[in-house]
């Protein structure tokens, strides 16, 4: 059995379509990060970088237990697991994964910026907002000019990679997206959004997240909880 840590976000999302397209049997542990549930030594103690997702896998390995963080780690070791969503061609691979680190090294990242300036900051900087909502149309415009000429983000195959990268870009309000910029982007994404596993997979504790409007929450996630030394 696989017990998942998580919560609705983004990177939450990536995993839980993934085991959903994968049809594995999973149990949710909800880890709501407003309240402060990261920060608990039992969390802690699986995911030491203290974010969701996180997993552990009961048959791991040399069918012995193992413990996972980072969203990316999870995505590629459910592939491995289930030989699905990671092509075995070393040259589709790489290109899977090349993809799969844009989107952990610059897509993710980028968006979270845009969305912590542009919405939750509590002082509107001019240049933090333009400097991240002009990344992410600058990100957008690079998804678009590949999905041009692929149907998926890596090619010709659904993978591991736009598993990643579509839960980030349901939030494209929020990041000062016009589809009409994007049209290959926005029929990419329609075709995912419309996959049984993926709307299974983002109603996952949907009904347990709320908007991030208190004190309390802002604190976990962007003031002083987040950079005490644990």
């Amino acid at each position: 059995m696989i017990d998942l840590y998580t919560w609705p976000t983004p990177n939450g999302h990536k995993i839980h379509i993934m085991l959903e397209e994968c049809g594995l049997p999973y149990k949710v542990h909800a880890i709501n990060i407003g309240t402060g549930d990261q920060f608990k030594p039992a969390f802690l103690k699986i995911s030491p970088n203290n974010k969701i997702p996180a997993l552990v896998d009961s048959d791991g390995p040399d069918g012995k237990p193992i413990a996972l963080f980072e969203s990316g780690a999870i995505l590629l070791y459910l592939a491995a697991k289930t030989g699905r969503f990671l092509p075995p061609s070393d040259r589709a691979k790489y290109d899977v994964l090349q993809w799969l680190m844009f989107q952990m090294g610059g897509l993710g990242p980028m968006l979270g910026q845009a969305h912590h300036f542009r919405i939750y900051a509590p002082e509107k900087i001019d240049y933090g907002i333009n400097r991240y909502t002009n990344e992410a149309k600058r990100l957008y415009g690079v998804l678009d000019k590949q999905l041009k000429t692929h149907d998926w983000i890596a090619g010709g195959d659904y993978s591991v990679a736009d598993m990643a990268i579509f839960p980030w870009l349901r939030s494209w309000q929020n990041q000062g997206i016009d589809w009409a910029d994007f049209p290959h982007v926005k029929a990419w994404f329609d075709r995912i959004a419309e996959r049984p596993a993926v709307q299974k997979a983002v109603q996952v504790l949907a009904d347990a997240r709320k908007p991030l409007l208190d004190d309390k929450a802002k604190k976990a996630l962007f003031g002083a909880s987040q950079y005490k030394k644990r």
